[in-house]
């Protein structure tokens, strides 16, 4: 799908809809087979395969629809180049297109371009209405001198003047020019403001003048300080979001985009594995038809297209039907003008067709670049390779257009964003690894004791190790088929054919049968793509996959009644039905990982056939590894009591607290700091030992720390005793973990201090507005840390010594130069980054400060000039004039000592744990299902047999349990939950299937204490027909009675009673206040598990966690629950509102 342009460069079937018709007939050579292999160079050598081959069909198209022109029908192109066989293009054809793509000369008509060579400041080209926009003259203020004129030759300084014209002049002259778009300048002649951007081309300067609008107000610069201020609410949003979820991010950034730019659309593409696009996310004003699930071919994005969007990563068309401008260029130069880094390049003929038909008149596109997660870097200081993700893209029906400044702020937006989609894939890529390796250990298992049929037979077994839809093994000529896959007789069909094409190979992996060039593919019901690997010379395992049309909903691809699509119309419709084309016979592409998963596999299967010595030479050392893995755990212990020396020996502060906030932890450095002894401070309460303006952080780190969220960075004053009394409060930054028991229970934490009372003092003198800074900048004293600071525009204007010993770089090389892009950067600065995260999380930090925001501390590495990496602490803070104004920013660089770093190695070794039993909890959940989904089967079947009313009624009870356990093991944002964000599914219901279900629960447990459950509810109240979520609350009735069940006596009582009120909402609207009490015997809930379930989950057990969802669930559906204590007995008293269907006969 093409919903925006790339710009004139690229030719016309990189914007054409209705051309991918004919682009998926030549794409039949691009599908994706290959013999069986795992390395990652291999994989990225097919990948550069498929880009060139689609270079050549886009150069193809772009050739034909040129000699065709408007009398193009793609239908009739699809029989010549299939039907007929037409060869490839020839290489001159590819290079005429590409020679096309970068050699324009059109421009959109909103501003006017000049190019001067870089040495003479002289015209070398211009668009033909920059003489209008730049030199009319304003009649209404009389003529001073003579008025400039642009042509060839014209020295740009005779056009401007001015402040602003020095400006322009001074950025000529910078190196790295781009770094300072945009410049404002005014006309010599009308006054008149324009936004000057600057790139560089082969000998010569391209600058894109934008008037600047009437009610805009002029920015004087932008680079990445200033361009932060527009999406600052943006980037804290998508900051905010948890990871876990991509489809939540990039909801999350269509909506900030359409906040941000006003646009009447804005949608979300995602680039497929091979090279086909979605539409993600999308946001429209009422009334526009939605593209949302839209799928269409690779060849709608052509590669050409994706490159130069890596390049240039914002993209705007302000009217597409506007006349495009001619730019005129020198004849005596040798050589056409690039336009590829243009803002202005002109839009093709055919996407502003495609976009009219679509009642779209302006676009805005961004790039979402990412890292390539198939590239391994050789080394550390190798730079990773980039590939697009996808695309933002904004469509509005009415020319509009977004000044550059806007434009910025969405480029860092989109930056921002690929950083959180890096991590999400990062995540995803881990988990799915960490899956495949689980499969793969129980398959082994399964070959030790029932070598090969066990890892059919047995769950989980060849079909969960990768994705597919079936999967099948061939053994002694015998087929053992799982899931959907082709019949026995079609299988050794398949085999015939790969003895008889692929003889030499191992196996064959391709995501379409009938592109491979299988004779049977047709015939094959729902499969299309297919991976196998030969285990013997006759024995084979199978994976299949359908095909991807059959996964595919675009809610668009409906006609309404009556309509009929143009066949030449540019249209999504015709994309779409493009792609379906092209996907017709193909699967989903498999990845990387599934073919090495499968090769892993391949080679265990061929172990496990061998002799049965061989079989215990296997076991043995599985068997060791055993040992070896207990070894580590030893070894583990080794190291936790080497940490707790580490501890009492440490040259920081290290201090501890139970979840109550009394300390049980002080090491003799925070007692030497502190004045108070290890044998004063146990026991005391740390919110009495800290400085009044520091409780609320500290409880805060409690609170969240208890929670199991460790906070980083955390800054608090705590209080001196003794001999220190006089000496002012301790300022520590500590990290903050949480302290565990063997029952994975949050006890207390512990905090990893460092003590920066002195960088403090010193802060606080730096701060002051009166105070001296700058000799403290320049002081030579050992003791002042690495600080440097910029001015309100980013330009470096403080480096001091220590800056100058940690970087190699003294104060001369970098004073007057862009802090972010020339000092610290990715490509060409002087002091290399570690990551791009890492600056595009300095630049938010530097803004913030600049903004007079509270920036957070962040990890800041950056290779010195001597190739030396140093890792640390970035600090930032404003600084102000006299007047309060802010006129730049400091930074301070904190270097962990070596035990604080030891100790930061321990934090993260507890996280890294943590997040291993999250793993395992998302396992347990997911192998629980399966059996789950065996036992809902075969009660199903057992309904179909004949049974009494009894047996019927309890096969019924064991069914809504069962749909109980599901819903339960679905929830998994709890956190949702205890707030009350959950979706209540309503169906009709009886209370007598409910409470039937609910009982049954705890029908065990009672009859083994001789507990007597006696259900007082009236018949009629019993069959009433409600309508509600019947699910949650038989959730909650469920817990509320096994709780009764726990606290009442051997041989006591439970009593289930209810009462229903009815109310009528203007006669339409039978609703019912139900109230259910369940009272029980005995001594009643401790106080502390009610107080619980009243309260919050920060402090609560795992009952009183469950009673606390339970409350929120009923509150959710407008009731709540009490607890009555009385004389030998206790009640719950539940109140629900539903609404009310009729009576149900019995």
């Amino acid at each position: 799908m093409k919903l925006v342009d790339v710009g004139f460069c690229k030719s016309r079937n990189l914007n054409f809809w209705s051309l991918s018709f004919f682009n998926l007939q030549i794409l039949v050579i691009m599908s994706t087979s290959r013999l069986v292999e795992s390395s990652t160079s291999a994989g990225r050598e097919t990948h550069s395969t498929r880009i060139n081959q689609q270079t050549t069909l886009d150069a193809k198209l772009h050739a034909d629809f040129e000699e065709s022109g408007e009398s193009f029908d793609y239908s009739s192109s699809v029989r010549t180049a299939v039907v007929e066989g037409q060869p490839p293009c020839s290489d001159k054809v590819t290079t005429t297109y590409l020679h096309h793509i970068q050699k324009c000369k059109l421009i959109q008509p909103f501003g006017c371009l000049l190019t001067i060579d870089d040495k003479t400041y002289r015209v070398i080209a211009y668009s033909e209405n920059a003489p209008e926009m730049l030199t009319t003259v304003n009649h209404t203020v009389p003529a001073v001198g003579e008025n400039p004129v642009i042509g060839m030759g014209t020295d740009v300084r005779t056009v401007f003047a001015g402040p602003s014209a020095n400006a322009l002049f001074k950025a000529l002259a910078f190196g790295e020019v781009s770094l300072l778009n945009p410049i404002l300048v005014h006309c010599k002649t009308s006054g008149k403001p324009f936004y000057a951007i600057i790139h560089r081309v082969t000998g010569s300067l391209i600058i894109d003048f934008e008037p600047v609008m009437p009610n805009e107000a002029p920015m004087t610069a932008v680079g990445s300080l200033q361009s932060y201020k527009h999406a600052a609410k943006a980037i804290a949003r998508l900051q905010s979001l948890p990871i876990g979820s991509i489809e939540r991010l990039c909801d999350t950034m269509v909506q900030e985009v359409f906040e941000l730019t006003g646009y009447d659309r804005v949608m979300a593409y995602k680039f497929h594995d091979d090279d086909h696009g979605e539409v993600v996310a999308e946001i429209t004003k009422p009334g526009l038809e939605p593209y949302l699930g839209l799928h269409y071919p690779a060849t709608d994005h052509p590669q050409a297209a994706r490159f130069l969007f890596i390049k240039n990563k914002v993209r705007m068309i302000c009217d597409c039907r506007a006349k495009n401008v001619k730019v005129v260029q020198d004849k005596k130069l040798q050589f056409d003008l690039s336009l590829c880094g243009s803002t202005l390049r002109a839009t093709h003929s055919c996407h502003l067709q495609f976009m009219e038909n679509m009642t779209s008149i302006a676009s805005l596109a961004m790039a979402v670049v990412i890292n390539d997660a198939d590239e391994e870097c050789e080394n550390s200081k190798s730079q990773k390779r980039k590939r697009l993700w996808g695309l933002v893209v904004c469509h509005n029906t009415s020319p509009r257009s977004v000044p550059f400044p806007l434009r910025c702020a969405c480029e860092f937006l989109a930056q921002v964003f690929a950083v959180h989609i890096n991590k999400e894939l990062e995540l995803e890529h881990q988990l799915m690894e960490n899956n495949i390796l689980r499969t793969q250990t129980l398959l082994c298992d399964f070959l030790m004791r029932d070598a090969p049929l066990g890892i059919v037979s047995q769950s989980p077994n060849i079909s969960d190790l990768v994705k597919c839809d079936g999967a099948c093994l061939l053994y002694q000529d015998k087929v053992y088929q799982i899931g959907v896959s082709p019949t026995e007789s079609q299988i050794h069909d398949i085999v015939s054919w790969l003895y008889e094409c692929h003889m030499d190979s191992t196996g064959l992996i391709t995501d379409s049968l009938y592109d491979a060039g299988y004779p049977g593919a047709l015939a094959l019901c729902g499969v299309c793509g297919m991976a196998s690997v030969k285990l013997t010379g006759k024995d084979i395992l199978f994976w299949f996959r359908s095909g991807t049309a059959s996964e595919v909903r675009w809610g668009g691809a409906k006609h309404e009644k009556g309509e009929k699509d143009d066949g030449r119309r540019l249209h999504p419709r015709s994309s779409f039905k493009a792609f379906l084309e092209v996907v017709k016979h193909r699967s989903y592409p498999w990845k990387e990982f599934e073919m090495d998963a499968i090769h892993s596999l391949q080679l265990m299967m061929k172990n496990a056939l061998k002799e049965n010595e061989d079989l215990v030479l296997k076991y043995s050392k599985v068997i060791q590894a055993s040992f070896h893995e207990l070894d580590r755990m030893q070894e583990l212990e080794a190291f936790t009591s080497e940490m707790v020396r580490l501890i009492e020996t440490a040259s920081v502060p290290i201090l501890a607290f139970d979840s109550d906030g009394f300390i049980n932890g002080w090491n003799p450095k925070i007692a030497e700091l502190t004045g108070l002894t290890v044998e004063e401070a146990i026991g005391r309460q740390i919110l009495t030992l800290v400085e009044d303006s520091s409780v609320d952080t500290v409880q805060k780190m409690l609170s969240l720390a208890v929670q199991g969220k460790e906070e980083t960075g955390v800054r608090f004053e705590i209080k001196t005793f003794g001999s220190k009394t006089g000496s002012g409060p301790i300022t520590l930054v500590v990290n903050a973990c949480s302290r565990m028991n063997v029952n994975e229970n949050v006890v207390g934490v512990c905090c990893i201090a460092h003590d920066i009372t002195y960088q403090k003092t010193i802060m606080d003198k730096f701060t002051r507005i009166e105070g001296d800074y700058k000799a403290i900048v320049h002081s030579p004293n050992p003791l002042i840390p690495p600080i440097f600071g910029t001015d309100e525009f980013g330009w470096c204007s403080q480096w001091n010594q220590a800056m100058t010993d940690l970087s190699g770089l003294s104060r001369e090389q970098v004073i007057g130069k862009m802090l972010l892009g020339e000092v610290f950067g990715i490509h060409g600065a002087q002091c290399r980054l570690g990551s791009h995260e890492t600056f595009i999380n300095t630049s938010i930090v530097l803004n913030k400060a600049v903004l007079g925001q509270e920036a957070e501390k962040i990890s800041f590495g950056f290779y010195a000039k001597t190739g030396k990496y140093v890792d640390c602490v970035l600090c930032a803070s404003k600084r102000v004039d006299s007047k309060g104004t802010v006129n730049g920013l400091f930074c301070f660089l904190q270097l962990p000592s070596k035990d604080l770093q030891q100790a930061i190695h321990y934090q993260r070794m507890n996280a890294r744990i943590a997040a291993k039993l999250l793993k395992t909890l998302a396992y347990v959940r997911r192998q629980v299902k399966n059996p789950l989904a065996g036992i809902l089967f075969s009660s199903k079947m057992m309904e179909e047999t004949e049974l009494g009313d009894d047996q019927k009624e309890l096969l019924h009870a064991s069914a809504l349990c069962q749909q109980q356990l599901n819903k339960v093991l679905d929830d998994t944002d709890l956190d949702g939950i205890v707030d009350g964000y959950l979706d209540l599914e309503m169906t009709e219901f009886t209370l007598q299937q409910i409470l039937g279900a609910s009982m049954s629960q705890v029908m065990t447990r009672s009859n083994e204490m001789g507990i007597q459950i006696v259900n007082n509810i009236a018949q009629d109240k019993l069959f009433e027909k409600l309508y509600g979520d019947s699910v949650r609350l038989q959730q909650v009735l469920a817990e509320f009675l096994s709780l009764s069940v726990s606290c009442t006596p051997p041989s006591g009582m439970v009593i289930i009673a209810a009462s229903m009120t009815k109310n009528h909402l203007e006669r339409l609207v039978p609703l019912v206040n139900l109230e259910l009490r369940i009272t029980h015997t005995g001594d009643g809930v401790p106080e502390d598990l009610v107080r619980q379930m009243f309260g919050s989950s920060v402090d609560a057990t795992e009952e009183g966690i469950s009673l606390l969802i339970s409350r929120n669930l009923l509150k959710l559906m407008s009731g709540d629950v009490h607890y009555l204590r009385e004389a030998a007995k206790s009640t719950f008293v539940i109140s629900v509102e539903l609404a009310s269907v009729g009576s149900k006969k019995t």
